[in-house]
């Protein structure tokens, strides 16, 4: 004979989960996402292997955009910006997507103010590239010749790096060097100078 368990009375116990309080920094964070989100598409898309387009409904505004965004304003010129930022980032015969994104996401990080900036935006991120990949190397060495090798290579691509960081700089300042004095006190019987100051010494010790 069968037997039939009664069902309990009791109810059951179910966790309620509480509803997740955002933050106002997580608010900003993510009003500022849909704000970016509004803007034309500025991605590019592989086609066939070998040619780009761009993610968008009419992908001639995705370039326009995307132009816009380099600091490009001639058509020859971003052509072929973007042919030679495709071969470099590059391994292989095809077109690789994920990296021309990245690279040109690291161009589009620096805010380019014009077709230089936007050049150098570029070879930085074909060095930097280049660098992660003998980064890569090095953690994957067998022989002492190997580490020698690739860590040459790693510390010559780091200071290219550093170079082309100061070279921006230097382009967007026009190479000038502000001092800004906030407060200067000079005592009795002192003299206050403002500006650079040469300081050499002679043979026998004495200062000029």
């Amino acid at each position: 004979m069968a037997t039939v368990k009664k069902k309990s009375s009791k109810p059951s116990k179910v966790a309620k989960q509480e509803e997740y309080e955002f933050t106002p920094e997580e608010i900003a964070i993510a009003e500022r996402e849909v704000e970016r989100r509004k803007r034309p598409n500025t991605r590019v898309i592989v086609k066939d292997g070998n040619s780009l387009t761009y993610q968008h409904k009419e992908p001639y505004i995705g370039q326009l955009a995307l132009m816009e965004a380099i600091g490009a304003n001639d058509l020859d010129f971003f052509v072929q910006f973007m042919n030679q930022v495709g071969n470099a980032v590059t391994q292989g015969k095809k077109l690789q997507e994920e990296e021309i994104n990245f690279a040109m996401s690291v161009v589009k990080g620096i805010e380019p103010q014009d077709q230089i900036e936007a050049l150098l935006g570029a070879q930085m991120a074909a060095v930097h590239m280049a660098t992660m990949k003998f980064a890569r190397r090095l953690n994957h060495i067998e022989t002492i010749e190997q580490q020698d090798s690739a860590e040459k290579t790693f510390n010559k691509l780091n200071r290219t790096f550093i170079a082309q960081m100061a070279a921006l700089k230097k382009y967007r300042t026009g190479g000038e060097q502000k001092v800004k004095v906030e407060h200067v006190h000079v005592h009795e019987g002192g003299q206050a100078v403002v500006g650079d100051v040469n300081h050499t010494t002679n043979q026998g010790g004495a200062c000029e």
